[in-house]
């Protein structure tokens, strides 16, 4: 299906634009490669694929093997030529900082250009690997762009990550260069970045010749003779070079799963499929032609950062912002709202966590009444499950369209969306709405046999799995075939539970190892959670399975207030038992609730349920390096404590 150029702005009749999902999603069935044959169009390839999908090596699957472009020139080049070098690419939006900055398609293409120039002068080539260790600086952007314009595999590591698990990393990738910045900023300060690199390239076996350090105001660097190179002074001095022509199925980038210990798991991208599943997405799924401004308030640390701030907006030649802050604190509840006004943005993208940081704030909505968002058409929630209680509030109080989608490190796109660019369908809380048309997802039983509508049970994925997916895990074709492929043989093991009703929308209700069983029944800690959300003094909500002699395991729930409740915890959690009562029944067993000042999370919005689990049995844990807050799982350990649990030993990283 080719890109359009006319926007979706109007949803005449839903069932009608249901049918209409349905059948695209049955032509990608029916025919995958004319299906993506026709998406692959608006990408500019050197060489024009003539095989779409290569079956040969099944499961390890290619698409687009015999084309050849450039992602880099896709992303800047193309535009340019195109006489829209002057459009802005990339706003720098840093409200910690109180710097912004507009960069232009020209601008930028001339810094990559210069940085891609300085790194081949060091030595980097074509499948070389350069590891990224930086903040949320557009400098981190035409990091990644200079990489992919020379054909270097670009593996970005959140910014602050402990040092030894940088240097897991560095012994896995085999970087011939690091590039880094000084410090990153936070709301509490300056988190200086080098000591960190200094450490983890003292710990790393696999020696790093060279460094490119970013210098930023908040923090000077110390820089080594020799190995470090200042970024401004450096990348200035540098010649330009060209766009060299990859193989599609070449690499792009590695990207390590977060919270990965012992031996890192690197997703791998290519550059073809990863190329034209964005385009379609961006069109498609985000509703975002040329010209438009899309965010997505994420990190270039996770995947999000990857698809949807640098590669798929400049992709499409859009206008994408780079977020340096927070939802909240940085300076208020109100800053997404003024940014999104500020700037014309069209479609913006963000956490549930961040939604529920800002409800907990300004419960009212104040900040964002204040604020025109006409241009604003709809916003879409990623990144965990979203209670239902929580899109809700999003959507009265913006009075825009709220979309809950779902998709995961290893797909890069979306898996299950409402396709508000082409086809947009009735929204139902709690639900991701139907799958993308190339993803084949089906729910299955621990047999594998597909289980029926409104039944829970392994949600998986028929393979091929559509372009821009993971392609293998770094230098291990065995590790992903045993990790993703082999538990139900001809499909992907997404590793969530859920079901799909009877039109096929699709409820992802927890990971597997979320499901409890109490007695013999199979239980949902999501479905926990999205009762307990409905409580009106609730904000956030935590249920995790903990041991039981008598029934295997028990639901205990960590419940996060809104600001200025005043209520007698006592009453509280006769409340919330009796609202599981009611909603899921007796079998439920829902005794153990507290309140928790703030739930343990990683960076990226995600509950730590898992560390917290280990909390509860007394297992021994490792306090994972994407976290947050660390006096988070303090605060579980005392409650675990207080309720007659959690007697085991950290284990710090």
């Amino acid at each position: 299906m080719p890109i359009t150029t006319e926007h979706c702005d109007h949803v005449p009749d839903p069932s009608a634009n249901l049918k209409l999902h349905q059948e695209l999603q049955q032509a990608a069935i029916d025919n995958p490669s004319q299906f993506w044959r026709e998406a692959a169009k608006v990408i500019d390839w050197v060489t024009v694929p003539t095989q779409v999908l290569d079956e040969s090596q099944a499961p390890l699957y290619q698409w687009f093997n015999d084309g050849e472009l450039n992602t880099c020139y896709n992303a800047l080049d193309r535009h340019v030529l195109a006489g829209r070098g002057e459009a802005i690419a990339i706003h720098s939006v840093s409200p910690v900082t109180h710097t912004y900055e507009d960069i232009s398609y020209n601008d930028l293409l001339d810094k990559v250009s210069r940085l891609a120039g300085l790194m081949q002068s060091l030595g980097v080539t074509k499948g070389d690997r350069v590891v990224i260790y930086m903040p949320m600086v557009p400098q981190t952007a035409m990091a990644m762009l200079a990489c992919a314009r020379i054909g270097a595999i670009h593996s970005v590591v959140f910014g602050g990550f402990a040092a030894n698990e940088l240097a897991a990393r560095i012994n896995d990738a085999k970087p011939k260069l690091v590039l880094s910045a000084s410090c990153g900023i936070e709301p509490s300060g300056a988190i200086p970045y080098k000591p960190l690199l200094d450490d983890a390239l003292a710990m790393a076996t696999h020696h790093v010749a060279h460094t490119i350090i970013l210098q930023r105001p908040q923090v000077t660097a110390s820089l080594v003779a020799g190995r470090d190179l200042d970024w401004h002074t450096s990348v200035a001095q540098a010649a330009k070079v060209n766009c060299v022509t990859l193989k599609a199925c070449d690499p792009l980038y590695i990207l390590y799963t977060s919270g990965t210990t012992g031996q890192p798991k690197g997703v791998v991208r290519d550059n073809g499929g990863h190329a034209v599943a964005l385009m379609w997405s961006m069109a498609n799924i985000y509703d975002i032609r040329q010209g438009d401004t899309f965010w997505a308030a994420s990190d270039v640390g996770w995947v999000v950062g990857h698809s949807y701030i640098v590669y798929g907006p400049l992709l499409m030649g859009a206008s994408s912002i780079m977020f340096e802050g927070k939802p909240v604190g940085t300076p208020d509840a109100g800053i997404f709202w003024r940014t999104i006004e500020q700037y014309g943005v069209r479609s913006f993208f963000t956490a549930p966590t961040a939604i529920r940081a800002i409800m907990r704030e300004d419960s009212q909505g104040k900040l964002c009444h204040v604020c025109d968002l006409s241009q604003l058409k709809q916003v879409f929630l990623a990144g965990e499950r979203c209670d239902p209680d929580t899109l809700i509030w999003a959507q009265r109080l913006l009075n825009k369209p709220v979309i809950d989608h779902w998709w995961q490190t290893e797909t890069g796109w979306p898996v299950a969306a409402n396709m508000m660019g082409v086809a947009p369908v009735a929204i139902k809380p709690g639900s991701p709405a139907l799958s993308v048309p190339g993803y084949q997802v089906q729910v299955v039983d621990e047999l594998g046999q597909v289980v029926s509508a409104n039944t829970s049970g392994n949600v998986v994925i028929k393979l091929p799995l559509p372009p821009g997916t993971l392609t293998t895990l770094w230098q291990n074709d065995q590790r992903y075939i045993d990790s993703y492929l082999s538990m139900y043989p001809g499909f992907y093991l997404t590793g969530d539970a859920g079901y799909q009703d009877q039109e096929g929308y699709l409820y992802i209700m927890s990971r597997i190892d979320d499901i409890i069983n109490v007695a013999g029944h199979r239980l949902s800690t999501g479905r926990f959670e999205e009762v307990l959300c409905q409580h009106p003094d609730v904000a956030e909500v935590a249920v995790i399975g903990v041991e039981d002699k008598l029934k295997g395991q028990v639901p205990l729930g960590l419940v996060v207030l809104k600001l200025g409740v005043n209520i007698d915890e006592a009453e509280l959690y006769q409340q919330l038992i009796q609202l599981v009562r009611q909603q899921i029944g007796p079998v439920a067993s829902f005794r153990l609730v507290s309140v928790i000042q703030k739930l343990p999370k990683t960076r990226s919005g995600k509950v730590l349920r898992g560390t917290m689990r280990k909390i509860a049995d007394n297992q021994q844990y490792t306090i994972p390096a994407t976290i947050e807050d660390p006096q988070s799982l303090d605060l579980v350990r005392h409650i675990l404590t207080r309720l007659g649990y959690a007697d085991a030993l950290v284990t710090a990283d």
